[in-house]
């Protein structure tokens, strides 16, 4: 949860998973600390803090809690059941959902009788 700036709470919701270093970065930039503020105050160097918001060092995650708690903030971790996706990253079901919706869109016109075209060869 996040509070906006009228005080009231909502969720935020992140479609894409979050990496530590834009976590790490986030952290320092929304509570106004420079590198070597926030770096002493987590208790680790400045050299290590950039590495790990430059994504050249993986933080454990109680090292991404405690250097987010010296920002002061919480961090907060659940489990979401995964979404199952094709090979283009859109979720099963909201391609066919796609389709239809699409398929609503064209006017639909019906005949009595059912063409098709032919397949394979002509017989004679």
């Amino acid at each position: 949860m996040s509070v906006s700036q009228n005080g009231k709470w909502y969720l935020i919701r992140y479609h894409l998973r979050m990496r530590s270093d834009t976590l790490a970065k986030q952290a320092r930039q929304r509570s106004h600390l420079g590198l070597r503020e926030l770096a002493r105050r987590a208790r680790t160097s400045h050299a290590t803090l950039h590495a790990y918001e430059s994504g050249a060092k993986t933080p454990r995650v109680d090292t991404l809690n405690d250097l987010v708690a010296a920002a002061g903030f919480d961090l907060e971790v659940t489990l979401v059941p995964r979404r199952r996706v094709n090979e283009r990253g859109v979720a099963r079901g909201v391609e066919l959902a796609e389709v239809l919706a699409l398929a609503e869109a064209f006017p639909a016109r019906h005949t009595r009788k059912l063409t098709a075209p032919r397949f394979g060869p002509r017989r004679r």
